[in-house]
């Protein structure tokens, strides 16, 4: 039986159960094929596989030098497809159950400092067309904290100049209201009154953002021309595919945000999602301390000595 024939129901149930993105869907069904025909080469169908089979699989791949963290997603997967099985009394036992995760370090999200958000927002050529484009939804990403797929697929309807706000549909299908700020108002405004327009060339197009190509752009492509511009801008500091998102977070949170506010406006789902920019911004969450708290080390006349038991901080 093909593989698609074995995995195609799965993921049909957990876009239905939990409204995964397609991005999502997509990571499910490459690992999954990746196991098919890894135990296609045995001789032995995907449903039928063993706790030895998927042991197997995955020191294979630890051989091939994939990271804890990609064995962590490989397993994951694995396991929601055997506990569906089960489920649907299409399997006895789960041959994922009493395989353990690997341990993962939490990664802290690596972000760019202002001095260096500036340096990027000012990179494109705005005497362009592509490079009011390019202005424009740099400006909107850093001002909104859009996740990538969510900026390269803003649609028109979505976009409120007017009141300042984008309306996200975010993953599972969650839906928020977000404000876009002064300048990110500006640029993308400049862009649809003027950009946009010309590079359509009286074709219509349902996205804010559109390519030489009068569509949308890929998330591939929204990320090359980061990096372009990074380079241009003179910015060593590589910049991972979140790092505007993550920028956004760690900024908001130096200048005083509410951790519960930012878990809004980033579309979290769980708050101990958004905790680990505490990290992150820890420097700032420690000055506003000093400032506005009543035993904060400036009244109390701290002066980064030893703690009531010694203790160095």
């Amino acid at each position: 039986m093909a593989a698609e024939a074995h995995i195609d129901p799965f993921l049909d149930a957990l876009w239905a159960e939990r409204g995964l993105s397609q991005n999502s869907l997509k990571a499910y069904r490459q690992d999954l094929f990746k196991l098919a025909a890894w135990l296609n080469e045995r001789g032995r169908e995907l449903p039928a596989a063993r706790r030895e089979d998927l042991l197997a699989f995955l020191a294979a791949e630890v051989r091939a030098g994939r990271s804890p963290r990609s064995l962590a997603r490989y397993l994951s997967g694995f396991r929601q497809y055997f506990r569906w099985l089960v489920r649907e009394s299409r399997l006895q036992d789960d041959p994922s159950a009493l395989i353990e995760s690997p341990k993962l370090g939490r990664g802290l999200p690596k972000s760019l400092s202002e001095a260096q958000v500036e340096q990027l927002l000012h990179a494109p050529d705005t005497g362009t067309v592509l490079g009011q484009r390019d202005r424009a939804m740099l400006e909107l990403m850093y001002a909104t904290g859009l996740r990538v797929s969510e900026l390269t697929g803003l649609a028109l309807a979505n976009l409120n100049l007017n009141q300042g706000v984008v309306r996200v549909l975010g993953k599972g299908g969650k839906e928020r209201l977000v404000p876009m700020g002064e300048e990110a108002c500006n640029w993308t405004g400049a862009w649809l009154r003027e950009g946009r327009s010309t590079m359509l060339g009286g074709a219509t197009a349902r996205e804010v953002f559109v390519s030489g190509r009068k569509t949308g752009l890929t998330r591939q492509a929204f990320w090359h021309m980061v990096r372009r511009h990074a380079r241009a801008a003179g910015i060593e500091a590589p910049i991972s595919p979140h790092g505007l998102r993550h920028s956004f977070a760690t900024h908001l949170l130096n200048h005083g945000a509410d951790l519960r506010v930012l878990q809004l406006l980033l579309g979290h789902g769980d708050l101990s999602t958004t905790q680990i920019y505490t990290h992150v911004a820890r420097a700032g969450l420690k000055r506003l301390h000093e400032q506005h708290h009543p035993r904060g080390s400036q009244q109390a006349g701290y002066t980064g000595g030893a703690g009531p038991a010694g203790r160095n901080f």
